[in-house]
This record gives structure tokens, sequence and C-alpha cells, in this order.
């Protein structure tokens, strides 16, 4: 059946009341060289037809590799419960997600996500969610450019590189100064750290576990920074955070993060979740939208829009941010799946990949000529030093069924042999002996 049910008959009584003979006259004024290739599709399947075409073509994203790729991005496990409960029509076609009248199940859903991302964090206050990561790294930098009054930013090189990247292009118009201080064995140099904090400097941006994988206790550089007005930012890993030292345990006045591995999939780069949380005294510099708990005339409890620090309410020159649109279901996936797991199941979760990251380390150390970087702790991530190019050894290895890796060479110049490795839960030891098995194969060859 066609799915345009117009016949042939009304389409030519159409075309009659326009004055054409045919469709292709109704564009007769554009050049023919001009027209979009929309203009000359093939002709119709059927619904059989369609379904077997998409799924070729889907076919073509999904090789069925096995995943050993993170740099911020992780092949966790999602119950399925997050889906169907997602999926449920009152959520997903729920009104704009920043409007007032937005409904009372939606508001107590972001209500609920602030306080678990609240608690996980150590801080006490959450927004209702932000793009993706490095967008809410830059509305931490922002706040602390306009809480301070000050123009510098001191940004550790172990901070993920697309972050600062996207940092350097959201401020390329911005009087910003950036000064990028270098790791040591893959944590932050201290002694670059601290000789470039002054009383200029508006912010200090680190990661943990870094981009390296690498964990480490910043609570010595926060001392620093507080002791000269500076605010101290930490992007975070928030599986990472029901084991390691929370970014409140180590006295950051700010916490940012990518809430992707929270029961989003990975989809092939997003929809993804930025998250943000503050000390209360930077309340008011929060941007977007918070989320409220309260009481009515009738003495009801009910959840309401609290704050919105955005140019659509209040003066455009005392707005926080131009943020538009918080990603609401994404946040309502991340606050299913921690309600799902649960503090003890979070846990379980992190312990996994802490200790199936470290057993793939030691399968991999002992193949000749490859190198395991283990001058730091790390998570559930770390650094592998090749005898080839990471590049050309991860374009064999998907030959092989794996996605083995992130060359670091692309970021960080002269790491052209060193391979960023990441291990979940959903990995098997079966399948981290084929990943050396297969490495030894490419390498030694």
């Amino acid at each position: 059946m066609s799915y345009i049910a117009n016949t042939d008959l009304q389409r030519r009584q159409m075309l009659a009341t326009c004055g054409v003979k045919s469709i292709g006259d109704l564009f007769a004024d554009i050049p023919e060289s001009l027209r979009p290739r929309s203009f000359r599709l093939p002709q119709g399947r059927s619904e059989l037809e369609t379904f077997a075409y998409f799924e070729k073509l889907a076919n073509q994203n999904y090789s069925h590799l096995t995943c050993f790729v993170g740099g911020g991005f992780y092949d966790h496990f999602i119950p399925a419960a997050v889906d169907a409960l997602v999926s449920r029509s009152e959520f997903y076609t729920a009104y704009t997600p920043y409007q007032p009248e937005l409904s009372q199940g939606m508001l107590q859903a972001i209500y609920e996500y602030q306080t678990g991302i609240c608690r996980l964090t150590g801080l006490d206050v959450s927004n209702a969610s932000l793009y993706d990561g490095g967008t809410a790294l830059y509305e931490a930098c922002q706040m602390a450019v306009s809480a301070t009054g000050r123009r510098k930013v001191i940004m550790d090189g172990g901070v993920n590189p697309i972050y600062r990247k996207m940092l350097y292009s959201y401020t390329a118009n911005l009087s910003i100064e950036f000064v990028e201080t270098p790791v040591v064995h893959g944590q932050s140099d201290r002694n670059r750290v601290f000789e470039a904090l002054d009383g200029r400097t508006a912010a200090v941006l680190l990661q943990n576990p870094n981009f390296f994988g690498v964990i480490d206790d910043h609570s010595d550089i926060v001392k620093k920074a507080h002791e000269l007005g500076i605010i101290a930012i930490q992007s975070v890993y928030p599986v990472a955070l029901s084991l390691l030292k929370t970014p409140g345990e180590q006295g950051f006045d700010i916490a940012t993060g990518e809430g992707q591995s929270l029961g989003i999939p990975l989809s092939f780069g997003g929809p993804y979740l930025g998250f943000i949380a503050a000390k209360k005294a930077l309340v008011r510099k929060m941007p977007g939208r918070i989320v409220a708990r309260t009481v009515d005339t009738a003495g009801r409890s009910g959840f309401v829009l609290s704050l919105q620090a955005r140019e659509q309410h209040i003066r455009r020159e005392k707005a926080t941010s131009n943020i538009c649109t918080n990603e609401a279901l994404c946040a309502l996936r991340a606050h299913l799946y921690l309600s799902l797991l649960g503090r003890e199941g979070l846990k379980s979760v992190a312990q996994l990949c802490f200790d199936k990251a470290h057993y793939a380390k030691e399968r991999i150390k002992t193949i000749p000529g490859v190198k395991v970087m283990e001058s730091s702790p790390t998570f559930n991530e770390f650094t592998v030093k090749l005898p080839i190019d990471a590049g050309e050894c991860v374009g064999r290895m998907v030959e092989l069924g794996f996605a083995a890796g992130f060359p670091l060479g692309r970021y960080y110049p002269g790491m052209e042999n060193y391979l960023l490795v990441a291990v979940t839960e959903k990995r098997t030891k079966y399948e981290i002996g084929q990943l050396a098995e297969a490495l030894e194969a490419v390498t030694c060859r």
C-alpha cells in the first residue's frame, strides 16, 4: 500500500488546478543543477522491503565489536527497567521541561535526579542537568569567573581533551586566559599548578579519574586554591564516585561530569547528559534551573521550579547562562538507573570495573613489547605503551572484532604509541583474554 493515499486521478486534478502538467513543472523556476536530490526520489518500497533496507544500513554502524573504548564514554550494562519506565508516554511526551507549568511527575523526577547527583558528589545543590560533560565544565568555569570577577583559569592537562577543546571554542570571544599545566606520572603536577595559581585566578579545573584513567586526591590543590580565593572545580566519572573520595570530601566548590554512564546507551555519540553540583554559596550562579520541594496553601507537598537564572526569566545582563533546555529524559534515565542499583549496587558495579581492569592489566603485561603504565593508581581505565602506532593497532584490532581502545596520539603529541584501554562490568574474563591474544598477534607479528 502506498504511504501517500492520493490516487493518480487526484494528483492530475491537483496539478490541473495549479495550471501545470507535472510535479516537475512546479519547480520550473529552479535551475536543474540546483534542485536537491530529494526531488529525484526512487520508487517507493513495501513495508517489508523498507525494514530490510534500514536494517542493512544499521548493521553498517554496528559491527558487533567487543568494546574496550572509554575516554569519558563507557559501555555499561543498563537494566531493562530503565527503558521500560522512561518510555512511558507521561515522560517522553511531557511539555518542554523548563516551563513553570511542567507536570508534577516530571518535576518530582528531576528533583530526585538532583538529589542523586548531590549524594554522588557530596555537594549541596544540583541543577536540572545540562547538555553534556563538556558543556557542564564550561558552565562551571563561567560560574567561577562570575563569582570571583577574575579572568584567569588554570586547567590540568589530565582534563578530557575533548572538554578542553570545547572550553576553548565556547570562550573564543571572551576575555578569559587559560593556563594549562602538565601531568607527571599521570597525576597533576603540583609544582606547576601551584606556580600558576595567583590573585588573578578565578578557577582551577581538575579531573578525577583523569583522561589517562589515573586516580588522584586533589585535596592539597583545593586547599592552596582556597587560600588565594580561587574556586576549585573537578570533572568526575560518576560510577567511580561510589568508591573514590568525592569532590565534596576533597573540598571542591563545583563538580561536573558526563552522565552517560548512568543508564544512557552510547548511541553513536548522544544524546548525553551533563551534570553539575556546587556548594550552596554558589547556587545563584548556577545555570539552567533548579527544582525544589515546597508546600502549597492547603499544606500539600509539591514541586516547583524554584530558581531559573537565565535570560528567559530574568534581566538579560543578570542571567548566568543562555541554555534553554536541560536533558530531561536523559536525566530521568540517570535517576532511574541510580534508583534501581541503589548505593550498594553502584558500588558493586564500580568494584567490578576496578577489578576487571586490573585483571586486564595483568593479562596485557604478559605480551612481549607491550608495557602497562603503572606509576599511578587507576580505576577502570589505563594506558598501554605499544611497540607500534596505536592508531594502526586499533585499525587491525577492528578486523579481529575488537574496539581495543583510544589512541592517545590524537590529542597528545609524542604519545602516538600509547593506547587508552577501558574495562567495564560488561567485559568478561574470556573477552579480556581474547583481547590480550589479539593484541599480541597484532603487535608481535
